[in-house]
């Protein structure tokens, strides 16, 4: 993926919007392998991200049919369309990031793909997954499990260990936040603040820091 990446495997569970981590953490490997056979799980970033607003961090979060408590395997764990929650999140973003420096250079694109109507967290993550890859201009080579393993043997098995409730660490990657004067660094927020913050420049801060 990189000039300095390791010839090794990433696995991880999808993730909505991944957060900062992800990627510095993807940017080590050269291939990604995702997580289709796991029971969906709460609390994670399988169906929210995080982004800077006016007063502190906020939340994104997918609605899912029968609700977040589910035990379905992850690739057939639906979102429940009742509400129109694509446009809220759009609102959002909108609101949050109409104001820093990039979010126009990419909005009518990324507006196409919320205006996308998708049945499945899986199929919605990974479109998600592959705009920013777009953007950011990298190319993984991204597989598939065919089956669930406890223990993967050979990879960086990385299931679990991004998770909202975990700090990022001291060595967070450090840019200029939209609202950062009056409320602070938010730190390892959705890959898309970073994005709509630094633009074409976001690679090389990723790369910088991994």
């Amino acid at each position: 993926m990189t000039e300095h990446a390791k010839s090794e495997v990433l696995l991880i569970e999808t993730q909505y919007f991944p957060p900062i981590s992800f990627y510095k953490t993807l940017a080590q490997h050269d291939i990604l392998q995702i997580e289709k056979y796991e029971h969906y799980q709460k609390l994670s970033f399988r169906n929210r991200c995080y982004l800077a607003g006016p007063n502190g961090r906020m939340i994104l979060s997918v609605p899912l049919t029968r609700g977040k408590n589910q035990r379905t395997v992850i690739k057939d764990v639906r979102i429940s369309n009742e509400e129109k929650w694509q446009a809220l999140h759009w609102k959002t973003l909108v609101s949050a990031y109409r104001r820093s420096p990039w979010f126009e250079y990419y909005e009518e694109d990324l507006q196409e793909l919320f205006e996308k109507p998708f049945n499945f967290l899986l199929d919605w993550n990974m479109a998600c997954f592959e705009w920013v890859n777009s953007k950011l201009g990298i190319d993984p080579t991204i597989t598939f499990t065919e089956n669930y393993q406890k223990e993967v043997p050979g990879v960086t098995d990385a299931r679990d260990r991004i998770l909202p409730n975990i700090p990022a660490g001291e060595d967070t990657l450090q840019y200029t936040q939209v609202f950062q004067e009056r409320i602070g660094f938010l730190p390892d927020l959705s890959i898309l603040d970073l994005l709509f913050c630094e633009g074409k420049q976001a690679i090389n801060i990723i790369n910088d820091g991994k």
